[in-house]
């Protein structure tokens, strides 16, 4: 009975010898699998969305900086240094927009991992550079769908040298999007356009507009500056309170990533000169909507923007927008 006893003890241990390695091969085999898709990081949800939309099923899509968080002022954390090496692609937007990131970017670069600006295609004389940006470019250039139009082909283009075997998919999903992208544009203009020209006066919390005033033809005054790290002082408020006031524009706009304090002390400031100025809106400038709201992608973002604009500043737009999905059009004062 004991040598018996032994022999069922010792064969169930063969048995685990012989499935224990065919299991952790299983298990090794699986999580290849999982890792076959290259896996892509976007600093900004503006690229993240669109390695999304080209790269469709192909890709494993990760994005750093969330809904509502300003990419000036956005310092990596450990787990972003951790996200940004285990990427084979890293995708930024480049002119210094991602200042406090730098580091960790250069880091990356250094340790042999691909990363790319998506603005590196874009012709330096296309580019806005105001004065307190101290000779640097103004990194906004997604306002502009043709001018981001050209970022998507530096996305399409390293995606298809990364993954060649579906190159071909990346090509025909970016030649869709561009069709998307130029019936925002046209849908842009044409709103937009609607607004009575001496209104044109786009004045928000932080100059973050200027490639959309530039494309459409709107005088674009912001607080701050181009970075939300320049402080807005009492002449700053004075001046554009002047210009409402004689512009008589009737409408000023709050950002989704700026402090409204400023904001409120402009339409404080025209009050006191008997002009009345509302809130037109909550725009989206530095970060898109929330995720898995039509807002939350690259076309919902600029939809939602134009749209609210529009609106409050005496044109006509549809309020559901170009694609009838927008979730929210805020013009309460």
């Amino acid at each position: 009975m004991k040598q018996r006893s032994f022999s069922v003890r010792w064969c169930w241990s063969c048995v685990l010898l012989l499935v224990f390695p065919s299991f952790l091969l299983a298990a090794e085999g699986s999580a290849s699998s999982e890792k076959s898709s290259p896996t892509v990081l976007g600093t900004i949800g503006m690229i993240t969305d669109v390695v999304q939309q080209i790269g469709g099923e192909h890709l494993s899509v990760t994005g750093l900086i969330g809904a509502g968080v300003d990419p000036h002022l956005y310092k990596a954390t450990r787990s972003d240094i951790v996200k940004l090496r285990r990427a084979d692609l890293v995708f930024y937007n480049g002119l210094l927009l991602e200042g406090k990131l730098t580091d960790a970017l250069i880091r990356v670069a250094s340790s042999g991992k691909r990363v790319v600006a998506v603005t590196e295609e874009i012709d330096p004389s296309f580019l806005l550079q105001p004065e307190e940006f101290g000779g640097h470019a103004d990194p906004h250039v997604w306002m502009d769908p043709t001018a981001w139009a050209k970022g998507t082909h530096v996305i399409a283009r390293t995606l298809s040298e990364l993954d060649p075997p579906h190159a071909e998919s990346y090509q025909q999903r970016h030649a869709e999007y561009l069709k998307r992208l130029e019936a925002l544009d046209q849908y842009a203009e044409r709103v937009l356009h609607t607004v009575p020209e001496p209104s044109r006066v786009l004045v928000t919390a932080h100059d973050a507009f200027g490639y959309l005033g530039k494309r459409y033809g709107y005088q674009v005054l912001g607080i701050q500056g181009i970075s939300t790290e320049s402080e807005a002082g009492v002449q700053d408020i004075e001046r554009l309170v002047s210009v409402l006031v004689e512009r008589k524009i009737r409408a000023v706009f709050v950002e989704s990533t700026v402090s409204q304090r400023n904001v409120r002390a402009l339409i404080e400031g025209a009050a006191a000169q008997g002009h009345t100025v509302v809130v037109g809106g909550e725009l989206f400038s530095d970060a898109m909507g929330k995720p898995g709201t039509y807002e939350g992608s690259y076309i919902g973002m600029i939809d939602h923007n134009v749209t609210t604009i529009a609106s409050a500043l005496g044109g006509t737009a549809p309020k559901r927008g170009l694609n009838g999905k927008l979730s929210r059009i805020s013009l309460s004062s």
